[in-house]
């Protein structure tokens, strides 16, 4: 991987950025795209489009990847200093407690600690159950009178990790779900550009508030009104202990993007995007979605009259925890697709079934 693309991801999932509160990585976005697309724009929901303008009246193609990531939201301060807090986004409880916290208030990040009450002090009972979120509180290791005056009710709480690599070519980050979708979708311009530009319109889109309802997908999806709607995202990989292949399909990191196939895709642009794999060796896998997908590919679907929708996915274990962890392989694999993807299409293509 280039260094700069590199370096770029890291900004990205770095950059915090809880549901509602995108704009530090919708700038990192913005920054990044400005020197490379014809035109970048921000809309009133915060999402970013930047777009390559087409050069043979060819369909036009939205790539979207979410920027939101999971996080939390200062609700209360106690007397003693104490923060309480509620999740944004869906979280395991159980691997909560001790977990390493920034707080981002209006004059800096303030790092915390979860804590909760330690298992010797714990009633036996309380022992053998999973800790409820109301019962967790941030530690901000600071006098209470100084939390009150730094910490406002409302601000946003991440993970206080950030993007490492290790093993062969595996990365570990929180928020790889998505912000590495809105990587891929910049880099595919990037790719599309050098290689001399597409016939159509193509959108690399950094949507918000996925994570609480596709919203941003929805607005994004109606704004830019594609002729074809990619959802970049992440899937869960299966390739890790006591994952039934037989409930959820057979996914692995390093073994190329995963196309999803079902009610959500239109089925012109899933053979087209496994005709190009298959035409530039680029490896994939391919997954069922029986129904809706759950992701901005349900919402571009959706969008006016209906959208020729797809999901392109990236194997991810460990989903909605601190420790995502993906191939990198997977991210260059994926972006080599649909770049491939988009400079095959060409005027006058019908995507009706």
């Amino acid at each position: 991987m280039r260094a700069e693309s590199f370096g770029f991801l890291q900004r990205l999932v770095e950059a915090p950025s809880p549901s509602g509160y995108e704009q530090p990585a919708a700038a990192v976005f913005r920054e990044y795209m400005t020197p490379i697309a014809d035109e970048v724009t921000t809309d009133v929901m915060g999402s970013v489009h930047a777009v390559l303008k087409g050069k043979k009246g060819g369909p036009s193609v939205m790539i979207a990847g979410h920027i939101d990531e999971i996080g939390f939201m200062v609700t209360y301060v106690t007397d003693d200093g104490y923060c309480a807090f509620a999740p944004i986004g869906g979280h395991d409880p159980q691997v909560l407690p001790g977990a390493r916290v920034d707080v981002h208030t209006k004059d800096g990040v303030l790092r915390g600690v979860l804590g909760r009450l330690p298992i010797h002090l714990l009633e036996e009972d309380d022992r053998k159950k999973v800790v409820k979120m109301d019962r967790m509180f941030i530690d901000l290791g600071m006098k209470a009178g100084d939390v009150k005056k730094r910490v406002r009710i409302g601000d946003p709480v991440t993970y206080g990790v950030g993007l490492e690599t290790f093993g062969e070519g595996m990365a570990v980050s929180r928020a790889f779900d998505d912000k590495m979708g809105a990587w891929i979708a910049a880099e595919v311009l990037r790719s599309v550009k050098k290689a001399g530009g597409a016939a159509g319109d193509l959108i690399a889109a950094a949507t918000v508030q996925e994570e609480i309802g596709m919203r941003g997908g929805t607005t994004s999806a109606y704004s830019q009104d594609p002729v074809i709607g990619i959802a970049v995202e992440v899937t869960h990989a299966t390739d890790y202990l006591d994952v039934d292949k037989r409930k959820f399909g057979e996914v692995l990191c390093g073994k190329g993007p995963s196309i999803s196939r079902g009610a959500n895709i239109n089925p012109k642009v899933f053979d087209l995007l496994c005709e190009t794999a298959e035409a530039d060796k680029i490896p994939y896998q391919v997954e069922g979605a029986p129904r809706g997908t759950g992701t901005d590919a349900n919402a571009i679907q959706l969008s006016r009259g209906g959208k020729a929708a797809a999901l392109v996915n990236v194997p991810l274990r460990y989903m909605h925890t601190p420790t995502e962890v993906l191939s990198l392989k997977d991210l260059e694999s994926t972006v080599k697709l649909l770049a491939a993807f988009v400079r095959r299409l060409e005027p006058g293509m019908d995507f009706t079934p």
